[in-house]
């Protein structure tokens, strides 16, 4: 904690089993692909073709959604964002660990906590653009269950089979790291015994050119922290967890990966823009740390928020260069997936995961030459983890706009 601010800090916290993960996004779809192009410093970011209209910039494009169909049962919840989080639940076997915990807690007993900022507005759109010549939604676009910002928790739910408290978290892009929070309360006060976190977005026509009308989409592929960064590229993304209490007579015990703490925090500075000193993303990762029992010196690696806008990028890169030593990598991995909005919690969570059960700590891809703003801890290009205790140990950032911040800890039991 800063030590000219003083705030009371959180109790530790009983760590929670991660036990399954899956996470699909432009650069591969599910771990194997994900980690692959990590290792590979392949990007999926490609030119824009997405848009109605011409819009030069670069995108993180999923391959494979417009070909995607979901079960005719659940044809009511219809849209891009829907397809995108079937492709998320049918990959890494997440369904089938995700149906094991309702048959060993029951359907009423297992949550559902997804975050999303867009949910299926992108199928809004195209209702509206096609309306008949009544001025209506056409007969196949009036789904209630679509045109809603709870439609692809109730979609989830569905899929799944679960009837326990199910709810959708839209803070923006902090929206699926802070479902972690949101679930571990839910477990810590007997209210479920597992929870299904995660988060969906899809690209749609509002979040690109709101964006560019923001003056923060560059026409490059994004190069986070980069003294010459023009701004982001928005990508899509949906992923999905499976957490669960650590009994040590259960199944659960023998999950490698924890979710160790949570930070939230909300600095209300700005509507888009950071608290230029960083008070806010600052606290979070504080909380993160008190809830997790950690000092700054125990973190190996921290998956920055890093978005390659001018603000984000300086502010970020300024709060972990006093707080953590040299020893601590860091990085962005926005250069791989685009921005991902709403499920960008859920993905860089799974990245994060990712890297500390493959020993890897992913660069900054895109990056040329880091802004003088960066301390040493922020890794250019890719490079292993240093062994440790036999635990490897991670922060993941999010930042949304409004000062809705959280930071995520997790560990991953490995050899020494």
């Amino acid at each position: 904690m800063r030590q000219d601010i003083t705030y009371p800090l959180p109790d530790r916290i009983a760590a929670l089993a991660i036990t399954a993960y899956t996470a699909t996004c432009a650069a591969g779809r599910g771990r194997e692909a994900i980690a692959a192009a990590l290792a590979s410093s392949t990007s999926g970011l490609v030119a824009n073709d997405f848009t109605s209209h011409p819009l030069p910039c670069f995108i993180g494009r999923v391959a494979g959604i417009e070909q995607a169909a979901l079960p005719a049962e659940y044809a009511q919840y219809e849209a891009r964002n829907q397809r995108l989080g079937w492709l998320g639940l049918t990959q890494d076997g997440f369904f089938e660990r995700a149906a094991e915990a309702r048959e060993r807690y029951g359907a009423d007993r297992v949550a559902v906590v997804l975050g999303t900022s867009t949910s299926s507005i992108g199928e809004t759109e195209i209702a509206y653009r096609t309306l008949n010549e009544n001025g209506r939604f056409n007969a196949t676009q009036r789904s209630k269950k679509v045109h809603q910002p709870n439609s692809l928790s109730a979609f989830v739910q569905l899929a799944l089979g679960l009837r326990g408290p199910c709810h959708t978290v839209a803070t923006a892009c902090s929206s699926s790291a802070k479902v972690f929070a949101s679930a571990e309360r839910l477990l810590h006060f007997g209210f479920a015994d597992a929870v299904v976190v995660g988060g969906v977005d899809t690209l749609c026509d509002s979040v690109l050119f709101g964006f560019n009308s923001l003056g923060l989409v560059s026409s490059d592929r994004c190069r986070p922290f980069d003294k010459d960064r023009t701004g982001l590229s928005i990508g899509e993304a949906a992923g999905f967890a499976l957490l669960e209490r650590i009994d040590a007579q259960g199944h659960a015990a023998s999950s490698r990966m924890r979710l160790l703490g949570y930070g939230e925090s909300s600095d209300a500075h700005h509507m888009s823009a950071p608290h230029p000193q960083g008070l806010g993303a600052e606290r979070a990762i504080d909380d993160a740390l008190a809830r997790a029992g950690l000092e700054t010196t125990d973190i190996d690696y921290i998956n920055l928020h890093g978005t390659a806008s001018r603000q984000n990028d300086e502010v970020e890169a300024a709060v972990i260069a006093r707080r953590f030593g040299e020893r601590t990598r860091a990085s962005s991995t926005k250069g791989w997936s685009g921005h991902t909005l709403g499920a960008a919690g859920i993905l860089e969570a799974a990245i994060t995961l990712i890297a500390l059960e493959r020993g890897l700590v992913p660069g900054c891809l895109n990056t040329r030459e880091l802004d003088a703003a960066c301390g040493p801890q922020i890794a250019l290009d890719n490079e292993t983890f240093a062994m440790r205790n036999g635990r490897r140990i991670a922060l993941s950032n999010s930042f949304g706009f409004g000062g809705n911040n959280c930071c995520l800890a997790f560990s991953c039991e490995v050899d020494a």
